[in-house]
């Protein structure tokens, strides 16, 4: 089968045929119907990670099975499902509760989920090591709701964690307004009656989150007139929320100064920012958070959400065989939304 491979650090991806996969006891294999393109694949591609070369990329991902391990239950060939991407030990206190995202034991794993050292989604077929890990999707499109899995599941889960704060007197700054940002303002259209403020550099993309539900949007691009501008919106109480979908020094920089006091700083960008964290650097009793991902009971909650129709991941399909000219797209910034690529 072919399969996107990742090739060691600085060193480009491969389109390769690989063996397909049996599963073996406990096991399920999904025949892919769509896989997410996501800006972390660039970090796993550029920068030492601790990842081996040699694996499949692709962690946001959705098909059908095709086939069932021995012992497996409650699912039948054939099954549409999106696939859950931080693989945890399954028996730890976090993995209990769905929160495999959190996994005490994910140091000894030697991998952090299909696509993140253990073989991923951007092939033929992937192999799912425990039923646990599939979400059944109903009547969802395996290619609409692969990139749910992590542009959803990441913005949803930062979300839930501040949601008693999103009151409809309260404002939220929403940084970056591409595959996680796009869906995080749709989200907290949908969660809560917080003024939404979207902040990016790309013209576009603002008007594809005023078309999602933000009430103002900000061209970031210049960082004293955006701190102006979102603080003329906000006034004296400031921001309640914000969320970093970039994580890069300059929207560092503009977060710290546009918090309200009591507020939540939640960065869920990788872009490899910094914050000088400590008394007097953040207004008084604000929350700074790097959330990972989403638990898996939180998945089935993103695809319910999808699936009536209340969110949906702005898409543009490619096939697999382009999965080389797709990053570097998205490495250009010329993806609005979330690039999935369909063997």
């Amino acid at each position: 089968m072919k399969a996107v491979r990742f090739n060691g650090v600085g060193k480009p991806v491969s389109i390769d045929d690989i063996p397909k996969p049996t599963p073996g006891p406990g096991q399920v294999l999904v025949r892919i119907g769509g896989a997410g393109v996501c800006h972390s694949d660039l970090h796993v591609m550029e920068e030492e990670l601790g990842f081996q070369a040699g694996f499949t990329l692709g962690h946001e991902n959705a098909g059908w099975i095709a086939e069932l391990g021995e012992g497996v239950q409650g699912f039948r060939e054939g099954d549409p499902v999106a696939v859950y991407g931080p693989w945890g030990c399954g028996h730890c206190h976090a993995c209990q509760l769905s929160m495999e995202n959190y996994c005490e034991n994910a140091d000894s794993l030697g991998a952090a989920g299909g696509g993140l050292g253990f073989d991923g989604g951007m092939a033929d077929y992937m192999l799912v090591p425990a039923a646990r890990l599939l979400v059944p999707l109903g009547t969802l499109d395996p290619r609409v709701a692969a990139p749910l899995s992590d542009a959803a599941l990441t913005p949803y889960h930062a979300i839930k964690r501040v949601l008693p704060l999103l009151t409809g007197d309260t404002t939220v700054v929403v940084l970056g307004i591409g595959g996680l940002g796009h869906m995080a303002v749709q989200l907290l259209r949908v969660l809560s009656t917080a003024r939404i403020i979207a902040g990016d550099v790309d013209d576009a993309k603002l008007a594809h989150a005023r078309q999602r539900g933000a009430d103002h949007t900000i061209n970031t691009r210049d960082i004293e007139a955006a701190t102006t501008a979102i603080r003329d919106i906000v006034g004296p109480r400031g921001a309640v929320l914000v969320l970093d979908c970039v994580g890069i020094q300059p929207t560092f920089d503009l977060g710290a100064r546009v918090l309200g006091r009591d507020s939540r700083w939640t960065i869920v960008g990788l872009g490899g920012g910094h914050h000088d964290f400590r008394f007097g650097s953040t207004p008084y009793g604000c929350e700074m958070c790097t959330p990972y991902w989403g638990g898996r009971a939180e998945l089935m909650e993103v695809i319910a959400m999808a699936r009536d129709g209340r969110i949906k991941a702005e898409t543009t399909e490619f096939p697999l065989e382009q999965a080389a000219q797709v990053y570097e797209k998205l490495k250009a910034g010329k993806i609005v939304g979330r690039a999935v690529l369909i063997p």
